[in-house]
């Protein structure tokens, strides 16, 4: 979490300074709009590409990474993938209440059907952040990032 408002901060102090700049300013002026999104678009994914999920990757490896496996592709009808997992990404709220409360039952992911047991885990509410960032954002995953008011709000 940090880490993400490093990154907001860095972003906010690169952009002031490109505007106090008089060079930038004219070359600001002379770039048109669609390759000016395109250049902050690309500071954004360079900025978001530096987040440290390195606490989040700990918790994984001690709780998540026995069944959903290092590269997150899980095992093949038993334990469904959170990499590129449409499940997972299409609810972060859901995601965070399987992880605070578990799941039993038949889910769909990928268009492969799992049927099995996801036990609540025993980890703190920071831990879950961490942990869904980190794997919100790993394998591909272009997921975002949840808080700890989004934790607080699914129990």
């Amino acid at each position: 979490m940090k880490n993400k408002y490093i990154a907001i901060t860095a972003f906010i102090s690169m952009t002031m300074l490109s505007c106090v700049s008089d060079g930038a300013k004219n070359v600001t002026e002379t770039v048109n709009k669609g390759t000016t999104e395109v250049v902050e678009t690309e500071i954004i994914k360079e900025l978001v590409a530096t987040v440290d999920y390195s606490a989040g990757k700990e918790v994984y490896g001690k709780t998540c990474k026995a069944c959903h496996q290092a590269t997150g592709k899980g095992i093949p009808t038993a334990f469904p993938p959170l990499a590129k997992s449409d499940y997972l990404l299409e609810d972060k709220n859901r995601a965070i209440k399987i992880v605070l409360e578990g799941l039993t039952g038949e889910v769909t992911v990928n268009g492969n059907t799992f049927n099995g047991t996801m036990t609540p885990q025993a980890i703190s509410d920071q831990e879950v952040v961490d942990v869904m960032n980190y794997v919100l954002n790993s394998w591909g995953n272009e997921g975002g990032e949840i808080t700890l008011e989004d934790v607080a709000a699914q129990k």
